[in-house]
């Protein structure tokens, strides 16, 4: 339970930082002009997702399992309403986006940017949700309030709830759960198979150290006074182990979701490089705002002002863009002249 609540308090901020108009210095990069930042990773690709080339038409009605409850049966996918930016991408990847009518604030991607916004993650507005008429809603275990989530099922409204993903394991089978909801299996095995063989080509690419950097998540919000260093179950050590890496908060010992930084804990997590959202770097005023959070100067990472950086809208979802993800940690890990 404390898990969850600590992953939802995560999302809910994230989504909040999304929403706000302020949100760093509004130049990207590290604020300062300065050409010792890195590149901007995924943030330098364009913001889309790949539908498959041929998907599926709907099989309905289907009964699924859904992770917090009884089976629920879906009738029609005319009007789908995704409850989280990553259940957003794998519906349009599925080739079902035409049926989308509604998004999280978290879908940034830019086929979904002119849905209007219904929920903020953990802000879900049930009266928004049903006044588009939905006929099937997807959400996260961590979606809410419990309140928000009830209302739109005693309307009578067919709600899946999806397991969240934590690590590179979960993406086929949160892929096949998505699919299963929307009766496309055969749509959900192919992005299954696509999204593993391009995830195990990155990982093919991966150059061969004999000493493995040590990466440290920081998750930042400079306009919430947020500053946090991901330990075991932040989500993004699977990542960083994937791309060849040790997830330096992890590996000196913090075992819960994030802990609040300070110089003692960045001194025994002793990153060589540091990860963090793009947005979030922003909002700190980039590089030269990150190492001036207390402590990061003093690391091996802030001597060297070596940051990697991934869009926010991305770099958690386990999802079909994943591959992407991992193809720009290497990049910026392994990058020439790293």
């Amino acid at each position: 339970m404390r898990r969850t609540r600590l992953a939802g308090a995560l999302t809910a901020v994230l989504a909040l930082a999304l929403g706000a108009t302020g949100c760093g210095d509004g130049g990207g990069g590290n604020g300062s002009g300065s050409d010792t930042g890195p590149a901007r990773g995924a943030a330098a690709t364009a913001d889309r997702v790949e539908p498959l080339a041929a998907p599926a038409a709907p099989r309905l009605p289907v009964t699924v399992p859904s992770a917090d409850r009884h089976p629920v049966t879906i009738t029609s996918t005319e009007r789908i309403v995704p409850l989280s930016g990553s259940l957003s991408e794998i519906v349009f990847t599925l080739g079902l986006g035409g049926k989308v009518v509604a998004r999280d604030i978290t879908a940034t991607f830019e086929q979904a940017e002119k849905l209007p916004v219904v929920t903020r993650a953990h802000d879900v507005s049930a009266e928004s949700v049903l006044s588009l008429r939905p006929t099937v809603v997807l959400a996260e275990s961590t979606t809410g309030p419990a309140e928000a989530v009830a209302q739109i099922r005693d309307a009578g409204i067919p709600l899946v709830v999806v397991k969240p993903a934590k690590a590179l394991a979960d993406v086929g089978a949160r892929i096949d759960a998505v699919a299963a909801a929307l009766g496309v299996p055969d749509s959900g095995t192919a992005l299954r198979k696509r999204t593993q063989e391009r995830i195990d080509a990155v990982r093919k690419g991966i150059p061969a150290r004999e000493e493995k950097p040590r990466v440290a998540f920081l998750y930042v919000r400079g306009t919430a006074a947020v500053y946090l260093l991901g330990g075991a179950e932040s989500g993004a050590s699977s990542l960083l182990e994937a791309a060849g890496a040790v997830d330096a908060g992890k590996e000196s010992g913090l075992t819960k979701d994030f802990t609040p930084i300070t110089g003692e804990a960045l001194a025994k997590a002793a990153p060589d490089a540091i990860l963090v959202m793009s947005k979030g770097l922003d909002s700190v005023g980039g590089i030269d705002g990150l190492v001036r959070i207390p402590g990061v100067a003093e690391t091996p990472a802030g001597a060297d002002r070596r940051v990697v950086t991934v869009d926010d809208g991305v770099l958690l979802n386990y999802g079909p863009r994943t591959d992407q993800v991992l193809k720009s940690l290497v990049g910026q890990l392994y990058g020439e002249g790293r």
